[in-house]
């Protein structure tokens, strides 16, 4: 089941997505899908479907929805009158959650020294989280996903970026690209700033991984009147005595 990017609700071998019933019906089902294991409350449901302000006809609406789904999903896997809860075999896979499945699991590998572990389990929480949380539409909940998705996003590109480094080889030239997208994506984050630079000298790109040091320190400096954390210090010391070992 695929909820970022283009929506995919594959059932018992067959694509389903495009028999839900219009835009409500993909909304009712993508948030009882990131709710498993629990029966949503009717309001919490209309709350989701009409943020701003509930029509007059709310509730008739939503059992309308809610009886179109059942026609598609079948009976026995959308259950409840007062509350709703999805049922799916406990083999489904949904991709928001293998995201934040796989994130964690990664930032473990990675502090376990087993780096090859940490680089695929890495692989999975990056790709997912690089696609929009159910692309033209919108709502509170939705923005809640998609702040928490690009979190998990830096947390498994930096994850996916160490372990390239201490991988070595071919993946020193995946982990500088990475580095420069953790830095174009997140310009305060130090992690990413430290990355690129341990993946540039790993590259003996030693006076562009400076620059970069140089780019964070002005940047904090002129914005924030601070300066960088001493673990970045630390790196750009390294850098200097021509250390280029990867942490």
């Amino acid at each position: 089941m695929q909820l970022c990017g283009r929506l995919v609700i594959e059932l018992d071998g067959s694509r389903v997505e495009t028999a839900l019933p219009g835009k409500q019906g993909r909304l009712v089902f993508a948030y009882l899908a990131v709710n498993p294991r629990r029966p949503v409350p009717r309001d919490e449901l209309m709350t989701a479907l009409w943020p701003d302000a509930l029509p007059p006809a709310a509730s008739s609406s939503l059992s309308a929805v809610l009886s179109r789904l059942r026609r598609v999903l079948g009976p026995d896997r959308l259950a409840g009158r007062d509350s709703c809860e999805l049922w799916l075999p406990s083999d489904t896979l949904v991709d928001v959650e293998s995201a934040l499945r796989f994130v964690h699991l990664a930032e473990s590998m990675l502090a376990a020294g087993r780096y090859a572990e940490a680089w695929w389990a890495a692989a999975t929480p990056m790709y997912v989280s690089a696609r929009t949380f159910l692309p033209g539409h919108e709502g509170g909940w939705i923005d809640d996903w998609r702040r928490e998705l690009e979190e998990v996003h830096l947390r498994a590109v930096e994850v996916y970026t160490t372990a390239s480094l201490r991988i070595g080889g071919g993946e020193i030239v995946q982990a500088a690209r990475l580095g420069r997208e953790l830095v174009a994506e997140a310009p305060y984050r130090e992690s990413g700033y430290r990355l690129l630079m341990k993946a540039l000298a790993a590259q003996g790109n030693i006076a562009e991984a400076l620059r970069v040091y140089e780019e964070l320190r002005f940047r904090l400096a002129d914005e924030l009147g601070a300066d960088p954390s001493p673990a970045t210090q630390s790196v750009h010391r390294r850098l200097l005595n021509s250390d280029l070992l990867a942490e």
